[in-house]
């Protein structure tokens, strides 16, 4: 599976984004999907996750909740990460993630680095004034 993540950018506190994830290769129907992020200096956190029939199975940090959104469109293969209300601690490398093997649903954890297979090259979300 080879995914190219996009959409990052400069924002203003308060302002709204979209983070793409497209599959150039495999159906992301089949799979668990996870968006993560990686602030500088930090360790990378998950930030939402959805099995493979588009059902949440991690909502988050507190931090996201009520702000971000994840959502599937199978016809383009794309995965997207909706963000508003953006803060400037949301600034990150933002992750798309594919887990292919089903280590995600076997251990219940969905948002753990290492249950992912498939990793998008990240996209810079910079929220500043």
């Amino acid at each position: 599976v080879q995914l190219q993540a996009s959409g990052g950018g400069l924002v203003q506190p308060g302002g709204s984004l979209r983070l793409s994830c497209a599959a150039s290769t495999s159906t992301l129907d089949f799979y668990a999907i996870a968006w993560f992020r990686q602030a500088p200096g930090k360790e990378r956190e998950g930030v939402l996750a959805i099995n493979a029939r588009g059902d949440y199975r991690y909502r988050g940090p507190n931090s996201v909740r009520g702000r971000f959104t994840i959502s599937r469109n199978s016809a383009k293969n794309v995965v997207y990460l909706q963000m508003n209300s953006l803060k400037p601690e949301d600034t990150a490398v933002y992750y798309c993630a594919v887990d292919s093997a089903g280590r995600s649903y076997n251990s219940g954890n969905y948002n753990v680095p290492g249950n992912y297979d498939y990793w998008g090259q990240g996209t810079l979300v910079t929220v500043s004034s």
